[in-house]
């Protein structure tokens, strides 16, 4: 069973990814989405869990869920999020030969 995260610790990721990182969440969504799926016009993350990320994609006004793995594994404290939803952004990034932006 994947380690969960207080509502606090949820809700101040969740706020800072929506607020500051919308483009990083589009992007997200374009790399690890149904690949024959519509282009994502819009990307909101929704969850985590100490297995991975959840974003809800938005393809043709129809939203679904997209949950990422983390590159590193399972997670279990606060600051293993943080380097993780980076390397989820960097892995991104790759897949779809984007420069990355230094953080």
């Amino acid at each position: 069973m994947p380690h969960e995260f207080d509502d606090a610790v949820i809700a101040a990721v969740l706020r800072h990814m929506n607020d500051d990182h919308t483009d990083d969440n589009l992007l997200i969504a374009r790399a690890f989405g149904t690949v024959d799926a519509a282009e994502p016009t819009a990307a909101v993350m929704t969850g985590f869990d100490g297995d991975g990320g959840v974003w809800d994609v938005t393809r043709a006004g129809v939203v679904s869920e997209l949950r990422v793995p983390w590159p590193g594994g399972p997670i279990d404290d606060r600051p293993s999020v943080r380097r993780e939803v980076v390397a989820v952004y960097e892995a991104a990034c790759d897949r779809l030969g984007v420069t990355q932006r230094e953080h």
